[in-house]
């Protein structure tokens, strides 16, 4: 009896062991492609949660103007804004923060869109900026992006969702086994060798921004082309009327709407057959005069973007930008008198677009203030570290002439339970079950004829 116990243990041994390299493996490869774009996210994101301080700064010589005087109207405003960028029209009047800021105006055409800041009482065009080549946007498509469209978007997408097994494979190899105390656990033992200090640094800093991680991950997937593509059809399958998405889906997405809250409604010249316009056509900014101070009263979160219809039949809007999301507000405004004729809260949002909408600004670090900030800052602090504690662990162990993965002891049996945990997110993260499935075809069609790739590479027979 004892003989059987004592191989029963034994076999559970090796098969545990076996399960664990093949865990180590997968961790491995799966940190040789993210790590990058994982360094890469952490700073972009990192200084994209100072936004409004940021901006605010770059702005700051256009918020305290020197005004004399009675301030021009917001048509003769929006007039000389229009004057810088022959053939656009008006995209959105940006509500000024008080008397002594520039009027920030965001006039278009086709898919360009120019940032136009007037004096409110000279109407001196004191700066004019495309919105692409802004800091703060610059940041957040290459955060997003990486500058390369949607392409780019497919591409952060795949390595989030690599991510996500990195995160879970490392979870299972910090898990203790045989330890004797908290050491190595939740903190790291700084004395004990730098192998071991680079090793610890690594796991329990993994431990610690493990589920921060993995919630901007998750909140930050309905940006993506891919995966938010699939988003917006399951979104809009639950309701009975089309309910138009605050968030943009992917580069081309973004330029989509751009270009439509571009293009003039059909009344703009004034006829259309024998019928005449409306009293208000969207070319005839004048009922600006009586929207702006009416959206004054109405003490909305900043930025608040007042925009025309553009297309027959719509109504001017207005709008809370705020990055704290569940601050905003919609209002439907009247063409002919400007009056408020719907108001919309965050709350009255469906129940899904809230819970994406609060996710998008905890992501952003935007609600709940400084704290939010800085618990995205030691976030994204944690995340380069593991990167730069993965390169020096993975370099001191490399072999010269090989990629320095695990050793493959065995082809085990994979487990049920780590099979139905691949099957699901290879689901739910479609990039990521797709090209797990190109890798499997390339080792088993190309790679297992290559003997010295096989070798480089670490992979077993």
């Amino acid at each position: 009896m004892k003989s059987y116990t004592r191989t029963a243990n034994t076999f559970q041994h090796i098969k545990s062991k076996l399960t664990y390299n093949s865990v180590w493996r997968w961790h491995f490869y799966a940190g040789i492609f993210c790590i990058p774009f994982a360094i890469w996210l952490s700073i972009t994101g990192g200084i994209y949660l100072f936004k409004p301080q940021i901006e605010s700064w770059i702005d700051r010589d256009y918020d305290n103007l020197v005004v004399i005087g009675q301030l021009a109207t917001p048509k003769q405003q929006v007039d000389v804004a229009l004057a810088t960028v022959p053939g656009s029209v008006l995209n959105a009047y940006e509500m000024p923060t008080s008397e002594t800021s520039a009027v920030r105006i965001l006039v278009g055409k086709d898919k360009q869109l120019q940032r136009v800041y007037v004096h409110p009482q000279t109407l001196e065009i004191l700066n004019s900026v495309p919105e692409d080549e802004r800091l703060m946007q610059l940041i957040f498509h290459l955060h997003g992006d990486l500058l390369a469209g949607d392409k780019g978007s497919y591409l952060v997408e795949l390595a989030a969702s690599w991510m996500v097994v990195l995160i879970i494979t490392g979870l299972y190899l910090w898990w203790p086994r045989n330890a004797t105390g908290l050491a190595g656990i939740v903190y790291p033992r700084l004395t004990a060798g730098k192998r071991t200090f680079w090793r610890d640094i690594h796991s329990v800093t993994g431990l610690w921004v493990a589920f921060f991680v993995l919630f901007l991950i998750i909140s930050g997937l309905p940006w993506a082309k891919s995966w938010g593509s699939m988003l917006k059809v399951v979104r809009q399958s639950t309701q009975t009327t089309v309910v138009k998405q605050d968030w943009t889906t992917g580069r081309s997405s973004e330029l989509a709407e751009r270009q439509a809250s571009n293009t003039p409604a059909a009344n703009s010249t004034g006829h259309e057959g024998h019928n005449m316009a409306s009293p208000t056509t969207v070319s005839d900014y004048t009922i600006l005069n009586h929207i702006v101070p009416l959206i004054a009263a109405q003490d909305l979160a900043y930025p608040v973007l007042i925009s025309p219809p553009n297309k027959k039949g719509a109504n001017w809007s207005a709008r809370s930008d705020s990055q704290n999301r569940p601050l905003r507000v919609n209002l439907k405004l009247d063409t002919s008198t400007g009056e408020i004729i719907e108001r919309k809260d965050f709350s009255q949002r469906p129940l899904l677009d809230r819970i994406i909408g609060t996710g998008v600004a905890a992501h952003e670090g935007q609600l709940f203030g400084w704290f939010n900030q800085a618990l995205g800052v030691l976030t994204a602090l944690g995340v380069f570290l593991l990167g730069v504690s993965s390169v020096i662990l993975w370099w001191g162990r490399r072999n010269p002439g090989t990629l320095g993965a695990p050793k493959a002891i065995n082809r085990p049996p994979l487990p049920a339970y780590l099979g139905l945990v691949i099957v699901v997110l290879g689901t739910l993260l479609p990039l990521l079950g797709i090209s797990l499935i190109i890798i499997l075809l390339i080792e088993f069609t190309i790679l297992s004829r290559l003997s010295a790739t096989r070798s480089f590479l670490g992979i077993g027979r």
